[in-house]
């Protein structure tokens, strides 16, 4: 079955404000991948599992029209508060269930979204609304995150994914489990003309302490362990602010660091 996360309002405007942004690099392979298989012109793409847009709206430069649909309506409103192209449409749906006419849709993308969906009944709705030579692409970042700042990068990456990997349980941990094997039982399930997997697409951005916290507290995996106690949640994320202010040696949280990460991209062609 298709696990739901994402859906208090709290946490939507947590993910909007602190959410690792869709990378470029990763939209450029999309679109030539799309390119080379079907070719011009591009008149409908999907963006499942859309969060709140952002990953929606990189894509209206090239299509006549985008939907965005998630299962949370919480995460809707919050992509409708953001201002859009008017190209851009958004809806309530579910991946298992997508509302649109069979052979009807260019693209469909998921960002860090697939390993929610139940993988049988979404791929068997991408086979069914995509077009002829049409598109999906899912991409997701891989669960680690280096910190880096003079010479205690070790000691501050330490600070950052022990505190991660002390919220995984329960559902949290199959899905982490899932993404760590860069989605390997759907790349084996995708019954396509082509598909392939890209690994390793490396990013680095320059974010202070407390946006890396903010980051923590964005993810499902401290959503599900703290929905039922924010008190112990906001102990959570001060005390880990404190251990990252202290392996780095500062006691700003406005201090700068480098954050390395990467994503890897399944493309498959109908």
């Amino acid at each position: 079955m298709a696990l739901r996360f994402f859906e208090a309002t709290e946490h939507a405007s947590v993910y909007q404000k602190y959410m690792l942004r869709s990378p470029k690099e990763v939209h450029s392979l999309i679109i030539s991948y799309l390119e080379n298989k079907k070719g011009r012109p591009f008149n409908l793409a999907v963006d499942v599992g859309c969060g709140t847009g952002e990953s929606t709206r990189a894509l209206a430069v090239h299509f006549q029209k985008v939907f965005g649909i998630d299962h949370s309506d919480a995460q809707i409103q919050e992509a409708k508060s953001v201002v859009s192209p008017p190209n851009v449409f958004y809806l309530v749906a579910t991946a298992e269930k997508l509302p649109f006419e069979d052979e009807s849709v260019d693209l469909i993308t998921a960002s860090v979204a697939a390993h929610f969906f139940n993988q049988e009944e979404f791929l068997q709705e991408v086979d069914r609304v995509l077009k002829p030579n049409g598109c999906l692409a899912m991409y997701s970042v891989k669960p680690h995150l280096d910190i880096c700042y003079k010479d205690c990068s070790q000691h501050a990456t330490d600070a950052f994914m022990e505190a991660f990997d002390s919220l995984v349980c329960g559902p949290g941990a199959s899905i982490i489990g899932i993404m760590k094997t860069e989605y390997e039982e759907m790349f084996k399930a995708m019954h396509f003309t082509h598909k392939t997997r890209i690994s390793n697409i490396v990013m680095k951005r320059t974010m202070p302490v407390s946006a890396v916290v903010g980051f923590m507290e964005s993810v499902f995996l401290f959503q599900y362990k703290f929905s039922d106690n924010p008190e112990a949640g906001k102990d959570f994320l001060q005390k880990l602010q404190e251990r990252i202010l202290k392996a780095i040696g500062e006691s700003s949280v406005d201090t700068e660091l480098e954050v390395c990460y990467s994503y890897f991209c399944l493309l498959a062609c109908k």
